[in-house]
């Protein structure tokens, strides 16, 4: 009886394993594909960001409250929000450091579309 347990939970633990494996397998090819849609190398570097900094570029623009990668935009909004959210003027430290950190992302995503365009334009003159 013992014996049949241990095979039923072996087996069990297997299946279990091998299809962890599988979802696992088909997020990193989605992650891949999604990467590419966004532009190739740009939509890899993009990708790279956002798990490096720890917030996607859909979620700072969400907190910046901003539609297009406008510096200017960007830069009136962070310095509103950071304005009202600061400490000493009862806001959210929290909420001053997810501001912080979505401009941070936001200067990623623009560094890293101006490395983009200067490629384009080198591509193109040779």
């Amino acid at each position: 009886m013992a014996k049949y347990l241990a095979q039923i939970l072996v087996m069990g633990a297997q299946v279990v394993g091998r299809a962890f494996t599988r979802a696992l397998r088909q997020e990193l090819a989605a992650s891949r594909a999604a990467a590419q849609a966004r532009g190739g190398r740009a939509g890899t570097e993009s990708a790279a960001a956002s798990s490096l900094s720890g917030i996607s570029l859909q979620e700072a623009q969400q907190i910046l409250n901003i539609s297009k990668l406008n510096p200017e935009e960007i830069q009136k909004n962070y310095d509103h929000l950071f304005k009202v959210n600061d400490k000493t003027a009862g806001g959210s430290f929290y909420l001053q450091s997810k501001v912080v950190r979505a401009k941070e992302r936001l200067d990623q995503e623009l560094h890293i579309q101006q490395k983009e365009q200067q490629a384009q334009e080198e591509s193109k003159q040779t």
